[in-house]
């Protein structure tokens, strides 16, 4: 017994407008995950400029900051900075690394 493909599955091979669509599919993908990660760094660039603003301002009151107290706080700034960071607006760093990776102007 003699099994051939069917000639369906030939014809989609040969169509080059599937593998065509099929490449837009993974070029818009990877469009996703690298705006994705440029707000990543956008949120811990905002994370780490919040810090150091934070430490020009006195820490003296009447209660005694604990441990707890210390991470709370940087576990808040954390959440502010993804919260900047998000959506269409922010800073704008995201948008601006996002055209020059696109752009090809800086390489991985």
């Amino acid at each position: 017994m003699e099994i051939l493909p069917s000639n369906n599955i030939i014809d989609n091979q040969r169509d080059t407008s599937i593998i065509q669509k099929k490449m837009e599919n993974l070029v818009e993908e990877d469009d996703k995950k690298l705006m994705e990660v440029c707000k990543e760094f956008e949120s811990v660039f905002i994370h780490m400029m919040l810090k150091e603003m934070k430490k020009t301002v006195p820490d003296e009151g009447i209660i005694e900051k604990s441990q707890a107290t210390a991470i709370f706080e940087d576990m808040h700034l954390e959440e502010l900075s993804k919260e900047m960071a998000k959506g269409d607006s922010g800073l704008g760093i995201a948008k601006v690394l996002y055209e020059q990776f696109k752009s090809g102007r800086v390489k991985l």
